[in-house]
C-alpha cells in the first residue's frame, strides 16, 4: 500500500507542478477559445491541461517500475506498456484537437486505434463471468470488439461530462478511488497477481486528477481539453479491462458451501461487469439522454443544447460549485455503493445506507436556494455568505443578482454540426462549456 501511495503522490506532484508552465505554453500557443454567449465561464481560459496529466502518467509508471513490489507488475505483465502506448496515441490526438479542431471521424478512428494498440500488446478481455452460466471464454475477435467498445464508450462518457470547472477530474478521481479499493482487495485478499496492474492504473489515475484539480476548480485557470479528458477516460477503461476478464474466477475458489452462499460469494466476480458501468454511470446516463433527446427532436446527436445534467442544475438555481458537489455526491454514492455491495452482498445495512444517502441527495437537488446559516459563535470562522448579519445579507443579494443576470442572458442557438458546439462528445467537436 505504501508503494501505491508513493506512486500516487509522485504522479500528483508532477501533474500539479507542470500545469502552471503548461498553462503559459497554451496561452502562447493560442489554445484559448473565444467566449460565446452560451458558455458558462466568463473569461478566455487556456486548454491543453492534458499535457501535464500525460507527463504525470509517465512519471507514475516510471516510479512504479523502480519500486520493489510494483516492479513485478512490469516483469510479469505487458499491460503497463500497453497502457502507455495507447495513452500516448490518444493524448497526441487530443493535443492536436485542442489546437486545430480536427475532424470528428479522425478522433473516433484515433480512439479505436489506441484501443487496438492496447489489445495487440495484451491489454484485452479474455473471458467474462456470467451469472447462471459461468466463465465464458471469448474468441480473439470477440475480445477485441468488446475491448474497443468499452474504451470508446468510456472515453466519450468522460469527455461528455467535462462541462463545468473541476467536474470531470473530480468524478473520475472518485471513480478511480472506488476502483482502486476493489482491485486492491482482489489482489491483497485473494492473492491474485492479475489484479495488480488495475490497482496501479487506478492509483496513477487518482494522482493525475488530484494534481490537476487545484488548477481546474472554479474559477478554473486552465481546462484539461480533449488531451486530458480522453486520456483519463482511456486510463479508466484500461483499469476496468485489466481486471475484467483477466482475473480467473476459479482462482478465487468461491464455489463452496450451499448454492445460496456460492451466489453471494460470487458477487466479487460479477462486480467487474458492473463496476465499469457504475464509475461512469452519471456520464453514461448524460450521454444516452442527450442522444435520445436530440434524436427525438430531429437533430444530430452532436448538436448543441443546454440539456445536460450540470446545465439543468445551474438552471434550477444551483451555483457552479454546488452543482459540481452534487455531481460528486451521486458519483461517490453509486461507485462506493457498488464497492460496498461487492464486499458484503448479504448486508441489508448497505442497501439502507444507499437509500438514506439517496434521499439526502434528492433533498439537496430540491433546495437549490437554501443557504445554511452558521450560529453566532461560529460566524467568524465561515465565509460571509453563511453569516446572519448584514455582510451575509449583502453577499447573498449580490450572488442572487449574478444568478439572475446569467439566467436572463440571451443564449445564441448553435446549429447542428457547428465546430466547437457545447455538449459534443470526444468523437464530435470539443465542448468548451464551463
Amino acid at each position: 500500500m505504501r508503494e501505491y501511495l508513493l506512486t500516487l503522490c509522485i504522479t500528483a506532484a508532477v501533474t500539479y507542478l507542470l500545469t502552471g508552465p503548461v498553462r503559459k505554453f497554451a496561452i502562447v500557443a493560442g489554445a484559448m477559445p473565444e467566449i460565446r454567449a452560451r458558455d458558462v465561464h466568463r473569461e478566455p481560459t487556456p486548454r491543453l491541461g492534458g499535457i501535464a496529466m500525460f507527463f504525470g502518467l509517465c512519471a507514475g509508471l516510471l516510479v512504479a517500475d523502480h519500486l520493489t513490489n510494483l516492479s513485478e507488475v512490469f516483469e510479469k505483465s505487458n499491460e503497463p506498456r500497453a497502457l502507455l502506448s495507447g495513452a500516448a496515441l490518444i493524448w497526441l490526438i487530443g493535443v492536436l484537437d485542442d489546437k486545430f479542431e480536427i475532424d470528428a471521424l479522425i478522433k473516433l478512428g484515433g480512439q479505436m486505434i489506441a484501443a487496438g494498440v492496447m489489445v495487440v500488446q495484451g491489454l484485452t478481455i479474455l473471458w467474462i463471468p456470467l451469472p447462471g452460466i459461468g466463465t465464458v471464454a471469448l474468441t480473439q475477435w470477440q475480445g477485441t470488439l468488446l475491448t474497443v467498445a468499452l474504451v470508446v464508450i468510456t472515453i466519450n462518457a468522460v469527455n461528455f461530462v467535462d462541462g463545468l470547472d473541476g467536474l470531470a477530474a473530480g468524478m473520475v478521481c472518485i471513480a478511480a478511488a472506488a476502483f482502486f479499493m476493489y482491485a486492491y482487495r482482489i489482489w491483497y485478499s485473494y492473492g491474485i497477481e492479475a489484479a495488480a496492474p488495475a490497482s496501479l492504473f487506478a492509483a496513477i489515475l487518482m494522482g493525475m486528477c488530484l494534481g490537476f484539480l487545484p488548477h481546474n476548480m472554479h474559477p478554473a485557470r486552465i481546462f484539461m481539453g480533449d488531451s486530458g479528458s480522453m486520456l483519463i477516460g482511456l486510463v479508466l477503461a484500461a483499469g476496468a479491462i485489466s481486471v475484467t476478464g483477466q482475473v480467473d474466477p476459479d482462482v478465487m475458489k468461491l464455489f463452496s458451501g450451499s448454492e445460496r452462499n456460492a451466489v453471494h460469494q460470487m458477487v466479487p466476480v460479477y462486480i467487474p461487469l458492473l463496476m465499469p458501468l457504475t464509475i461512469i454511470a452519471i456520464p453514461a446516463a448524460d450521454l444516452i439522454l442527450a442522444i435520445v433527446r436530440r434524436t427525438w427532436r430531429g437533430q444530430s446527436p452532436f448538436a448543441a443544447d443546454r440539456g445536460h445534467l450540470h446545465h439543468r442544475l445551474l438552471e434550477i438555481g444551483h451555483s457552479h460549485s454546488r452543482a459540481v458537489l452534487i455531481m460528486y455526491f451521486f458519483s461517490a454514492l453509486i461507485a462506493f455503493g457498488a464497492l460496498a455491495y461487492s464486499v458484503n452482498a448479504a448486508s441489508m445495512w448497505i442497501v439502507l445506507g444507499v437509500v438514506f444517502l439517496s434521499a439526502i441527495g434528492l433533498v439537496l437537488l430540491l433546495l437549490p436556494r437554501f443557504t445554511p446559516r452558521a450560529p453566532r459563535w461560529a460566524e467568524r470562522f465561515v465565509p460571509p455568505r453563511y453569516r446572519r448579519g448584514r455582510a451575509g445579507a449583502e453577499t447573498e443579494a449580490a450572488e442572487s443578482a449574478v444568478v439572475a443576470d446569467e439566467a436572463a442572458e440571451e443564449r445564441v442557438p448553435v446549429a447542428a454540426g457547428v465546430s466547437g458546439v457545447n455538449g459534443a462528445t470526444a468523437i464530435g467537436p470539443r465542448s468548451r462549456t464551463r
